[in-house]
């Protein structure tokens, strides 16, 4: 739970206790092993595995709520908004325009929620 608060924060934390009248062995697999072993091994560091993650979701499409939750994981491990953004334009050319128009406007929904829209411009000073 530990990585998956790091990583996710509240998103994930809302993940698992979805599935606790459905299925929370899938909710304990989850943190077990997607969490417990597979983001807890050095080979890559967050922000790599989260870049990973977004080119994944996107090929498959029609993970726009997965993406949600992991556009904000990017974000809280370090990755700009530029970069996120970069990588779904750079995944137009292997997925294709459709997923990564739907992959990009699942940005544009995070990024304006967490108030880092417009990307590439000063924020307004207050």
């Amino acid at each position: 739970m530990e990585t998956l608060s790091r990583i996710d924060g509240e998103a994930g934390r809302k993940v698992i206790d979805s599935l606790g009248d459905i299925s929370p062995e899938l909710g304990h697999q989850v943190v077990a092993w997607g969490f417990g072993e597979i983001y807890r091994r050095p080979q890559l560091a967050p922000r790599d595995r989260q870049l990973v993650t977004l080119g994944m979701l996107t090929a498959l499409g029609g993970c726009e709520p997965q993406l949600d939750v992991h556009i904000n994981a990017a974000l809280n491990v370090g990755l700009t908004p530029e970069e996120i953004v970069e990588a779904l334009l750079h995944s137009a050319g292997y997925c294709g325009f459709p997923k990564a128009l739907n992959a990009t406007f699942v940005a544009k929904k995070v990024f304006g929620e967490r108030g880092l829209l417009p990307v590439g411009q000063e924020a307004p000073q207050e």
